[in-house]
């Protein structure tokens, strides 16, 4: 098909094309097929498109303006897989979200309120809301600041993003199973859905640290072997279904912080470990750390009181998850700090 108008652009720590919805095909089908001739996929190196390689650099955000009252505009994720012909909607992205505050102001769908404009944005993928504050001086989206981020060079102006209503956003419930704890094939896991379905399990538990690289984690095919199995023993449990070619849950191997943060993690999503990790999965974590009894809470360090800031440790640095509990100790909102930067605007081909 002809070229069509496209941004290119980085998204906390992940990157990929974000498109105007009235842009691409309507047709499901279509664009997908569209969107895998872009990106390059299916190719291990994707050579012949704009993928990197990488599931973090293979992402697609689809924007459009809101009818629906109190919402700016409506956000679809898509995950296009790097060596399979898969376009997947079952989740969100958290780091790609964080372009779409600034992309919705540059295509003219929000206007610019001030400084900071705030954008509220509908998830399609799970039903659930954003609040993105987007730096505006001058009239016009800024990305100079002095925000930094893990897992991201540089700094850049701050894009604090708020999510409402979470729980249960895929799985129906933050605890799909019911229980605070499933053994599986013979590992206590956590089955948790705070805005990203994981499956949370001491790394202890598998026979690593939790502190190994992210090479080595990926070259481990025995650990990654069982990691897959308890993976697809979980996915009805979750309300899944069967998620052999799915891209959730994402696995969440978890141990005691070592540099002042609450918990380490090493994520798997699902098969390459993570060189960092997913804003949502990092929300998900850091709730399942406040579940009495659950193995992350095990071995976190939970600060008190019902503002509690979580910094999650990962494998090239950290990410730090604001949470708002109430009376009884449940979630009820979660903040983060996230960054983005325009990297090109123009026309791609499929």
């Amino acid at each position: 098909m002809n070229g069509v108008p496209c941004m290119w652009m980085r998204g906390g720590t992940s990157k990929g094309g974000y498109f105007l919805k009235a842009d691409l095909p309507a047709d499901a089908a279509t664009r997908d097929a569209f969107l895998l001739g872009v990106m390059g996929s299916p190719d291990p190196v994707q050579i012949d498109g704009m993928g990197g390689a990488d599931p973090l650099t293979s992402k697609v955000a689809v924007v459009s303006k809101s009818s629906r009252a109190g919402i700016d505009v409506d956000y679809l994720f898509l995950q296009v897989f790097v060596d399979q012909a898969i376009v997947s909607d079952a989740q969100n992205c958290g780091n790609i979200l964080a372009g779409v505050g600034p992309f919705a102001l540059e295509r003219g769908l929000v206007a610019v309120s001030g400084a900071e404009t705030r954008v509220a944005i509908f998830m399609e993928n799970t039903g659930q809301v954003a609040v993105a504050t987007v730096q505006t001086p001058d009239g016009k989206v800024t990305y100079a600041g002095t925000a930094a981020i893990d897992g991201v060079p540089g700094t850049h102006a701050p894009i604090p993003t708020e999510f409402r209503d979470t729980a249960g956003s895929s799985c129906g419930a933050l605890l799909p199973s019911g229980n605070a704890v499933d053994v599986v094939n013979g590992v206590p896991v956590t089955l948790i859905d705070n805005g990203m379905p994981c499956v949370v399990m001491k790394a202890v538990d598998l026979g690593i640290t939790g502190y190994e690289d992210r090479d080595w984690l990926d070259a481990n095919t025995e650990l990654k072997a069982r990691i897959e199995a308890i993976r697809l023993a979980v996915g009805e449990r979750m309300n899944l279904g069967d998620v052999t070619e799915k891209s959730v849950p994402k696995m969440m191997l978890v141990a005691p912080p070592r540099s002042g943060g609450a918990v380490c993690v090493r994520s798997f999503i699902p098969h390459r470990a993570h060189a960092t990790i997913g804003v949502l999965g990092a929300v998900s974590v850091a709730t399942a750390c406040l579940i009495e009894g659950s193995p992350a809470a095990e071995v976190a360090v939970v600060p008190a009181g019902p503002r509690k800031s979580l910094s999650v440790e990962h494998p090239t640095g950290e990410l730090t998850c604001v949470l708002e509990t109430d009376d009884a100790g449940a979630v009820v909102s979660a903040a983060l700090l996230r960054t983005a930067r325009k990297l090109m605007d123009g026309v791609v081909f499929g």
